[in-house]
């Protein structure tokens, strides 16, 4: 291992969040990312890859085959790639509770039942079809954010119990079936931490029973997952704590491309710098950075080359900024600045502005019911505007330009609709049917841009991914536009006189975050609780 270097450098790449990416763009990532240095790469598969005897896990969802994933392998291996499977064993496997088949595999939401043989069962098959899939012999069995463990159908059935005893005993069984066919293993630490506390993961003074540590397999090693500071000594403690619990502790930072259409590349790069550093301070030898697809897998990858070099340079131990910003250019062949320009929608024009979703938040912010208005500011729509031209001027790039000519439509399209509903609701209560007769010419401009955006969109997500997954983007984009024709509709019938009132503008709008108080996943907000107060899905309904 070279001073200053980790010993495994990888990458993970979301393929469950409906983008699904197809093998070219997988084969480009992996050539892409070993030429930076990279020699790891994760594919976080929930229900996406196939398991014969098991027809309905991954069913419609773009799943790789045996094949395509030997493919993968054997292509990674030829450039110096480890290629992990990376799948759940625990919990987030809500894709296929949708099908009876799985209904009685269930705990509670997304938990699997522990302790019910049909589940050891199943996941004896998933180990099956990943050893006649990949050569790497490891794996992440995934088993994180499982709070409601034991409080759903296990609960029924055994009342209660010592839910780490059970994490436990689940984890063992799993590892015991797995180890038949010579895998070893690695697991996301929070719940370890979370049942110990009653719910506090970056808790690095928390104290965890040592039989607990003593009842970890041998085989099994613990990541330590966080994409949230800025701050070194958060990074020092948790480690701190990781490494009574396990010593071989591997770290998973985050390249941020979950909150909406844009990256999040200046917020991805300050995290980074704090935790490599103290990765490196605490004897970390093995590092990844995870790139989630929450809520639609809306953002590319690529988009986040500026923080993936970035990190590639500071696991070598290079950390001045002129020199990496000047070494991008040489490589990419466009100005590391100019790249930078991808984070401008989802960051209100300004690169430091954390990690807030507006160019989701504004987009699908309802012009009627405005569940989002508080969030909009004077003079939104003309910073998207500006935000579209630097976009635009780059659309020309042989390699990147698809990137930048998709952002900028979407600009286009937040240009005119940012502000709209804010403005139909100041007219409308100032009794102005003058302003909101001009207004219906603003929605009908916002159509003409959505549909160019949904285009080119298309043909970006076409590019990368399978087609599967695309059609979520259909509904939200095609409800999008419906609903302005509604909207628009409405607004003409009372301009006409058709109607003596628009009963949805006349509620008292209400401030979604409740001044800050209310955030929920810091700044990162869904598309259903952007779009509607009403029931887009019933859970419920499933058993």
């Amino acid at each position: 291992m070279k001073q200053g270097s980790f010993r495994g450098l990888g990458t993970m790449l979301d393929c469950s969040r409906n983008a699904v990416p197809n093998l070219e763009a997988l084969k480009k990532w992996i050539r892409l990312t070993a030429e930076l240095g990279f020699n790891t790469l994760l594919l976080y598969t929930e229900d996406t890859y196939e398991i014969p005897g098991e027809p309905y896990f991954g069913y419609m969802r773009g799943r790789y085959t045996q094949q395509e994933l030997r493919e993968l392998d054997a292509y990674a291996h030829a450039r110096g790639m480890t290629l992990i499977p990376c799948i759940q064993t625990l919990a987030h496997l809500y894709a296929i509770k949708r099908w009876p088949e799985y209904w009685q595999h269930f705990d509670t939401e997304d938990i699997l039942l522990a302790d019910d043989e049909r589940v050891y069962l199943l996941i004896e098959h998933m180990f099956q079809s990943l050893a006649a899939s990949f050569s790497c012999r490891t794996v992440h069995l995934g088993m994180d954010e499982a709070e409601m463990i034991a409080r759903g159908r296990y609960y029924s059935q055994h009342g209660d119990c010592d839910r780490l005893q059970l994490l436990l005993r689940h984890l063992r069984h799993v590892c015991a079936i797995g180890a038949r066919y010579g895998f070893r293993f690695l697991i996301w630490s929070d719940m370890f931490f979370k049942l110990a506390t009653g719910g506090q993961y970056y808790d690095d003074q928390m104290q965890i029973d040592e039989r607990v540590r003593e009842q970890i397999p041998e085989n099994v090693e613990l990541v330590y997952w966080d994409y949230y500071s800025t701050q070194k000594p958060h990074y020092d403690g948790m480690l701190r704590a990781h490494q009574k619990l396990k010593g071989s502790t591997w770290f998973a930072g985050g390249l941020w491309k979950w909150t909406g259409y844009a990256p999040h590349n200046g917020y991805s790069i300050e995290i980074t710098k704090a935790a490599l550093a103290s990765c490196r301070e605490h004897g970390v030898q093995d590092v990844f950075f995870t790139m989630w697809g929450d809520d639609g897998g809306e953002c590319s990858p690529f988009t986040l080359l500026p923080s993936l070099f970035y990190a590639s340079e500071l696991a070598k131990g290079h950390a001045d900024d002129a020199a990496i910003r000047e070494a991008f250019e040489r490589r990419f062949g466009i100005a590391f600045d100019d790249f930078m320009q991808l984070d401008l929608p989802g960051t209100r024009n300004a690169l430091t502005d954390g990690y807030r979703n507006l160019d989701k938040l504004l987009l699908y912010n309802d012009p009627f019911m405005g569940m989002m208005d508080k969030t909009v500011r004077h003079g939104e729509a003309a910073q998207f505007g500006v935000c579209a031209e630097r976009l635009e001027a780059l659309a020309h790039l042989p390699e990147w330009g698809y990137l930048f000519e998709a952002l900028g439509a979407l600009c286009r399209v937040l240009e005119v609709k940012a502000e709209l509903g804010v403005r139909v609701h100041k007219a409308y209560h100032s009794g102005d049917r003058d302003a909101l007769r001009a207004l219906i010419s603003d929605f009908d401009e916002a159509l003409r841009r959505l549909e160019r955006f949904h285009a080119v969109y298309r043909a970006q997500w076409m590019r990368e991914n399978k087609p599967h997954g695309f059609d979520v983007q259909d509904i939200r984009l095609g409800g999008l536009m419906q609903r302005l024709k509604t909207c628009r509709a409405r607004l003409a019938q009372y301009c006409s006189g058709e109607l003596d009132r628009l009963e949805e503008l006349e509620e008292t709008r209400l401030d979604f975050f409740d001044g800050g108080r209310r955030c929920p996943t810091p700044s990162f907000t869904p598309w259903g609780l952007i779009a509607t107060a009403n029931i887009v899905y019933n859970t419920g309904m499933l058993i």
